[in-house]
C-alpha cells in the first residue's frame, strides 16, 4: 500500500482546510499584538524612555511571531496553488502595501536608535505606527473582499484573470472590516503592553485597550448585520466531488442574496463557536482591561482574535475564494488543492514541525517573561532597543 493512501483526498484537504485556518489565526495572535503595540507607540508613550519601554516591550519576540505568517503563506502555496496565485497576483498591491510596512517595521527598530535627537526618532516611530496599522488594515480589507467575491475568471486552459483594482478592494464592507481588523489587533497590543509595562505606559495601554475592545465588538456587530442583510454569498448548485480532481470550472455556482454565509451556522451549529469567541473575548478583553487581570485579558484578546479570523471560514466553508464575475470559477476546498501525495507529504512535514516551532517560541517567551525594566533602559543595559 502507498503510504498517501492511508489518508482520503477528501480527508487531506479538509484538513489542510483547518490547518490553513490554525495558522493564519496563530499569526494573527502572535504577530497581531505586535502590531497592535507598533500602533499604541506614539499614544501611549508620552517621551523616549515610555516608547523605548513599548518597543522592547515586543523586540525579542517580533521576529519569531512573523514565522507564522511564512508558515501560513507557504503552506497556501503549497496546499492550495490557485488561491496563491488569485490572491498574491489580482491583490498584488494589497500585498506590496502589507510587505511594505513589514520591511520598514525592522529598519525602524534598527535605525530609531541610532541617533539621539527627538525629531529623528519621533519620524521612526510614526514608521512604527504605519508598519502596523497598514497591514492590519488591508488583512481585515482583504477578508472582507473574500466574503464578497472578488472579481476574477478562469479560462478553459485554468489560466487565471483578475479584472478588479487596487482601489476596488477599498469599498465600505471591506473597509468596515479592516477597520474590525485595527481594533481588535490595537485591543491585542494594548493586553500585551498591559502585561509587559508599568506605570503610565500600562495605565495608557487600558485606556486605549478598552475603547480598541469595545470598537471590535461594535465594528464585528454592524459588519454581521451587514453580512445578514446586505453583502450575498454563494452556494454550489451542482453535486460535489469531494475527492475529485482540482478544476473548479467542473462545478455550478450561483450567487445568492445576502444571509447565505450563515447557512453553515445553521447547519452545523458547532461553527457557532468562531463569531461567539470573537465576541466573548473582546468583552473579557474589555473586563480585564478595567480590572486589570493581566493574564486573562491577553488570553480574552487572543481568544477574540482567533475567533474573528476563523469566523470567516466558518462561513465560507466549502469555499476559499469565491468569483463575483463567474461563481463557477469560484475556489473551494474541494477543487482547488494540491495533489493527495502533495497533501500527504506535507502534512507529514508540518506534524514533524510545527511542535518544534511551538516549542522554541514557547521557551522564547518562557525566558523572556516579565516586566520591561524602565530603569534598565534609563541606564541603557538589559535591552536591545
Amino acid at each position: 500500500m502507498i503510504l498517501h493512501q492511508l489518508v482520503d483526498y477528501d480527508s487531506l484537504r479538509l484538513i489542510w482546510w483547518a490547518l490553513i485556518g490554525l495558522l493564519l489565526a496563530s499569526y494573527a495572535i502572535t504577530d497581531g499584538f505586535d502590531l497592535g503595540v507598533g500602533m499604541l507607540l506614539p499614544f501611549a508613550g508620552r517621551d523616549d524612555v515610555e516608547r523605548r519601554v513599548i518597543i522592547n516591550s515586543i523586540g525579542p519576540v517580533w521576529e519569531g511571531n512573523q514565522v507564522w505568517l511564512i508558515l501560513g503563506g507557504g503552506a497556501i502555496f503549497a496546499a492550495w496553488p490557485q488561491l496563491y496565485a488569485v490572491a498574491f497576483s489580482g491583490f498584488y498591491l494589497a500585498m506590496l502595501a502589507i510587505l511594505a510596512g513589514l520591511i520598514l517595521r525592522p529598519v525602524a527598530f534598527k535605525f530609531r536608535s541610532k541617533r539621539d535627537e527627538p525629531r529623528w526618532r519621533a519620524r521612526w516611530d510614526w514608521v512604527l505606527f504605519f508598519s502596523g496599522f497598514v497591514p492590519a488594515l488591508i488583512f481585515g480589507v482583504a477578508l472582507g473582499n473574500a466574503l464578497q467575491g472578488v472579481p476574477f475568471r478562469l479560462s478553459s486552459d485554468m489560466r487565471i484573470f483578475y479584472d478588479g483594482s487596487f482601489l476596488g478592494l477599498l469599498n465600505p464592507f471591506g473597509l468596515l472590516c479592516g477597520l474590525v481588523s485595527v481594533a481588535m489587533l490595537v485591543m491585542h497590543g494594548s493586553a500585551w503592553l498591559q502585561l509587559k509595562a508599568q506605570g503610565p505606559v500600562a495605565q495608557r495601554a487600558r485606556r486605549y485597550g478598552s475603547v480598541a475592545a469595545l470598537l471590535t465588538i461594535v465594528l464585528y456587530a454592524l459588519a454581521g448585520v451587514l453580512l445578514w442583510s446586505y453583502v450575498g454569498g454563494y452556494r454550489i448548485t451542482s453535486a460535489i466531488d469531494m475527492g475529485g480532481p482540482s478544476n473548479p470550472l467542473l462545478k455550478t455556482v450561483e450567487a445568492h442574496d445576502a444571509g447565505a454565509w450563515f447557512a453553515n451556522y445553521a447547519t452545523h451549529a458547532w461553527t457557532l463557536a468562531a463569531p461567539v469567541a470573537g465576541f466573548a473575548g473582546a468583552l473579557g478583553a474589555l473586563l480585564g482591561l478595567r480590572l486589570r487581570r493581566e493574564i486573562f485579558t491577553l488570553l480574552s484578546s487572543a481568544l477574540s482574535v482567533a475567533g474573528i479570523v476563523l469566523s470567516v471560514g466558518a462561513s465560507m466553508f466549502p469555499f476559499l475564494l469565491p468569483s463575483s464575475i463567474d461563481p463557477r470559477a469560484s475556489l473551494t476546498v474541494w477543487d482547488s488543492s494540491s495533489s493527495h501525495l502533495t497533501l500527504f507529504i506535507m502534512l507529514v512535514v508540518t506534524v514533524i514541525f510545527v511542535p518544534v516551532i511551538v516549542a522554541y517560541t514557547s521557551w522564547v517567551y518562557h525566558v523572556l517573561w516579565g516586566k520591561v525594566d524602565e530603569q534598565a533602559i534609563r541606564s541603557e543595559s538589559g535591552h536591545a532597543y
